[in-house]
């Protein structure tokens, strides 16, 4: 592969020449220049590493850099070759890429010749001159299981040498284009890596046919098996999330000359269950106080089942600093303030007595320091996972961390983890194995997923292997004014791209359709449940086979009241998610309310219609006072003050009738 960086303005590649005076300097400069400094120091920060200096002068330069790379079989090394026509010394300051994103890590020895170790943060090479013209090169050898050779140029102590504010990233031979996060533009004829991954993907589309097939043939027999379809509808969904991630995919914007064979994909994990979930949270935020919730829990575990739920939430089960369980400390320690080990086992082996999964919720973007290290600073583990402040990222100013740069948004109560550690990520995996082995869970409920990013979340599934997953991911919607926009697209696209970064492997909570569900009932504006294109606004009208439809939970609801739901409205929305496609989630504190009747009957009434994660929806109305709609065209529902009734070409009996909602089934 070759890559040519041209330092000129309106090239592809676009570099510029940034001189940089360091704050030490005797050069003043106005007060009223302060915000210009801060402006252009913010965007002339390297992304893999950065000192903080004030920004000078900055002009364009007219050269250029050549980096190639070709693999080494007998040494089992890709070689990355540079080559610039840049004048004098000229400094390679430059680290690798071990995952998907583009954090700086060190490589293996040995180094090249004149390398220096720079903070151990990254390298520093010296290039060869070359003699008798201007110009100087030089060779890396790095392993193949590398992704990417990440690297800036140092001209002198005041010169700098990057792409447009951003650092220069080559991928390295044999990395795959379907796992690749950066944007590629090619010229010229269809390379061999296009054909490889056309024919990959005509592959997957040959599947799918298949699959349906195989659909429409039991359909014609006597005998249908319903389990057997929905096995195929779930293999055709997986594979349908792989072409997807493909499509997302994002590769280098240079001009390839040579490409290497693609690596064969990376399986999809099955954290995704059979569709016909229902889920309960079972606990709020006060269930610790009892010291004992596990043993009470496990005396509702039938009557929870009989309910109709298929899926049981579990709160943090780790030694915590907080009594809820938010603040993990020793992650192998299970004695919580809601029980010991031992009632976790029990309570959990009695949930799959009445056919109910477990999911674990686990805390994996921050953890509780046990020690402090030589500053005062509680960065440093204890416990069987003793980590030290490499596991802790470099940007969180309040503990000094000395891993790579968050991967994610930064929790600033706690050390944030570093996940682009390997002996990070090795560590978490085997934690996840234990406790799916130890305690029995089936799956995860992940807290706090915009902390790091999906595809570590994905490396943790395939390794765990659960039967559900969920994460986290909520962040606020869009607003004008402070009126809530109709518009929330960017808000949900932000969620389907975390799961999307999983690979389609986990589920996430739908804070879009909470918070679009709440804007609608508390200012009676019901037309704000449907989309531009007629669709749930949320992302179960995106995606809703990951769409984990709630409206209330520990956070938002309970003791704690961030984000409460509408007063007296809540058997609306249970009328609405309970219905509608995407896997509903109830919450703890309305099973044990006055609502426990109704909940219970459009528990009752998803499952005999068999209303599933994927089912079809046809909005019937969405105006000021009244939402309506028919689910697989077997049930009708309305919600609000307004008028609905379904057509009478089909034979509808009304099922469930409760305040300001109603639902219908054909008989």
């Amino acid at each position: 592969m070759k890559y040519v960086f041209p330092f000129m303005s309106g090239a592809l590649g676009h570099l510029s020449n940034i001189l940089l005076k360091s704050e030490g300097s005797d050069m003043q400069e106005e007060n009223g220049n302060n915000e210009v400094k801060a402006e252009k120091l913010q965007n002339s920060c390297l992304e893999g590493f950065y000192e903080e200096h004030s920004v000078v002068k900055e002009t364009l330069v007219d050269n250029s850099v050549t980096v190639s790379v070709r693999q080494c079989p007998e040494t089992a090394k890709n070689i990355v070759s540079l080559e610039t026509d840049l004048p004098g010394d000229v400094i390679v300051h430059w680290g690798v890429c071990k995952g998907e994103g583009r954090m700086w890590e060190l490589p293996e020895k040995p180094y090249p010749s004149e390398t220096a170790l720079f903070k151990n943060k990254a390298l520093r090479t010296l290039l060869k001159r070359h003699e008798g013209q201007s110009g100087s090169s030089g060779s890396f050898a790095l392993d193949f299981d590398l992704t990417g050779f990440v690297f800036v140029l140092k001209l002198d102590e005041n010169t700098w040498l990057n792409s447009m504010g951003k650092d220069f990233y080559v991928p390295l031979a044999g990395y795959s284009a379907a796992n690749n996060q950066d944007s590629e533009t090619r010229s010229g004829n269809v390379s061999q890596k296009d054909e490889t991954i056309t024919a990959y993907t005509d592959g997957i589309i040959n599947e799918i046919r298949n699959l349906v097939n195989g659909i429409s043939s039991q359909k014609t027999k006597t005998s249908k098996n319903i389990e057997v379809q929905e096995s195929i509808l779930q293999e055709i969904e997986k594979l349908a999330a792989e072409a997807y991630s493909i499509f997302r995919a994002s590769v280098p914007s240079f001009t390839e000359d040579v490409v290497s064979d693609v690596r064969p994909p990376v399986k999809i994990s099955s954290g995704t269950g059979s569709g016909f979930e229902i889920l309960c949270q079972g606990f709020n935020w006060e269930s610790h106080k009892s010291g004992r919730w596990y043993t009470e829990l496990h005396e509702r575990a039938a009557e929870l089942s009989s309910l109709g739920f298929t899926v049981v939430w579990l709160p943090p089960p780790t030694d915590s600093v907080s009594p809820e369980g938010y603040m993990p400390r020793d992650l192998y320690n299970l004695n919580s303030r809601y029980g010991n080990i031992d009632e976790l086992k029990s309570l959990v082996k009695k949930f799959h007595e009445v056919g109910i999964k477990v999911l674990g919720d686990v805390v994996l973007n921050h953890r509780c320091a046990q020690f402090k290290n030589q500053n005062g600073v509680w960065n440093i583990f204890g416990g069987r996972l003793n980590w030290d402040d490499r596991a802790v990222v470099a940007d969180d100013p309040h503990f000094q961390g000395r891993g790579n740069k968050s991967s994610g948004d930064n929790f600033h109560a706690a050390p944030n983890i570093d996940h682009s550690q390997e002996f990070v990520r090795k560590d978490i995996k085997e934690w996840l194995c234990w406790l799916r082995d130890e305690i029995g869970y089936d799956g995860w409920r992940l807290d706090f997923v915009r902390g790091f990013w999906g595809g570590y979340v994905k490396d943790y599934l395939d390794a765990s292997e659960p039967y559900f997953a969920v994460g986290e991911y909520w962040d606020s919607l869009s607003y004008t004014y402070g009126e809530m926009d109709h518009n929330q697209d960017a808000h949900r696209q932000r969620i389907v791209d975390w799961i999307n970064a999983t690979g389609g492997s986990a589920s996430a909570f739908d804070v879009t359709t909470k918070g679009v569900l709440h804007a609608a009932l508390e200012r009676c504006e019901y037309w704000r449940l449907s989309d531009d294109k007629g669709k749930p606004p949320g992302v179960v009208g995106w995606w809703p086979s990951r769409a984990i439809t709630f409206i209330e939970n520990h956070d938002t609801g309970s003791t704690q009241g961030h984000w409460r739901f509408p007063g007296g409205k809540e058997m609306q929305g249970y009328a609405y998610i309970l219905t509608h496609p995407g896997t509903p989630s109830v919450f703890y504190d309305h099973i044990v309310s006055d609502y426990r009747s109704e909940i219970s009957a459009l528990i009752s009434l998803r499952n005999r219609n068999k209303i599933h994660c994927r089912s079809t929806i046809q909005i019937a109305k969405a105006e000021r006072d009244v939402y309506a709609a028919i689910i697989d065209d077997k049930v009708a529902m309305k919600i609000g003050p307004g008028h609905y009734e379904p057509q009478t070409g089909a034979k509808w009996s009304l099922a469930i009738e409760g305040n300001n909602y109603r639902v219908w089934e054909t008989s």
